[in-house]
């Protein structure tokens, strides 16, 4: 495998291509309602989800052509639910990867409709994949329901109703990082396992779920530990909102250990996969060294 940052760009690299020729396709009506679809997902990012299934396709041998809508619609439904997320009914945060948040820019109104139109907007390619064979129906569906009530917005609902709860239940915490974040990053790592005919179907799901609490544990550690020029968002907010975190159960030094345990057991995960994984374990470890 070449240099980790090197490989993870050129997958970034790959997707922003994809990005763009949807953006420069996407025209709609009223102006102000395209510039604020377009706002959100120009502001960059991690592009964390396609990268994972990108790079989960190279190991299962899964063409990318065939994994770009999916990639694309994973992250149009990711961008739609941190839109959300930043309203003042919600997280209320101002700024996103170091720019004003989108209901700063365009209003709450707007923002709240542009995420609508990038979560229909996903859907609409996902089922236009639909036509392609019925594996690629399995593979919709797969991140419909990550995404939808038994996912991700459950996960969001769970983050919200259990704010300022006075004492911190594992099994509560537990759903809201399995939800409102690790199923997604399956929902990415288990497509192209879908299109792969079900190869390490079980084993990836697995992973998904455990790279998730890592990712969310990693966010809670960040949000006492972090800063507002490394994260590009506001910090501190978890304890001033009585957010459930990690934080708050075990303690930070605490969340730390378990941030390595969790790190073990993806890296676990990946040795029992045939081909390069060498890819995939450094993302791991970057990910767990983001709290370094």
């Amino acid at each position: 495998m070449t240099d980790y940052k090197e490989c993870y760009s050129k997958y970034k690299e790959e997707f922003e291509n994809v990005l763009n020729a949807f953006l420069s396709k996407l025209k709609c009506s009223p102006e102000k309602f395209e510039e604020s679809l377009k706002y959100s997902l120009q502001l960059g990012g991690k592009r964390l989800r396609p990268v994972l299934m990108f790079s989960v396709g190279d190991i299962l041998g899964v063409e990318h052509a065939k994994l770009e809508n999916y990639a694309l619609a994973l992250e149009l439904i990711h961008t739609y639910s941190l839109v959300h997320d930043d309203l003042p009914e919600m997280d209320n945060d101002d700024f996103r990867r170091g720019k004003p948040a989108n209901h700063k820019v365009f209003g709450v109104g707007h923002a709240i409709l542009a995420g609508d139109g990038l979560l229909n907007t996903a859907y609409s390619i996902l089922f236009g994949e639909c036509f392609n064979g019925n594996e690629y129906i399995s593979a919709a569906k797969y991140i419909c329901d990550c995404a939808g009530i038994k996912g991700m917005i459950a996960g969001q609902s769970a983050d919200l109703l259990h704010e300022n709860d006075e004492t911190i239940a594992e099994d509560t915490l537990n759903f809201i990082y399995e939800n409102k974040t690790a199923k997604l990053l399956m929902a990415a790592v288990v497509v192209p396992s879908i299109l792969s005919g079900g190869k390490y179907y079980s084993e990836l799901k697995v992973f998904g779920r455990e790279l998730g609490y890592l990712f969310q544990l990693t966010d809670d550690i960040l949000d006492v530990t972090g800063s507002f020029e490394n994260l590009g968002k506001s910090i501190g907010k978890d304890a001033c909102e009585g957010k459930y975190t990690g934080v708050r159960l075990y303690g930070l030094d605490a969340s730390k250990l378990r941030a390595d345990l969790l790190a073990d057991r993806c890296e676990g995960l990946l040795e029992g996969f045939e081909g390069d994984t060498a890819f995939l374990t450094a993302l791991v470890s970057h990910v767990r060294q983001r709290i370094q």
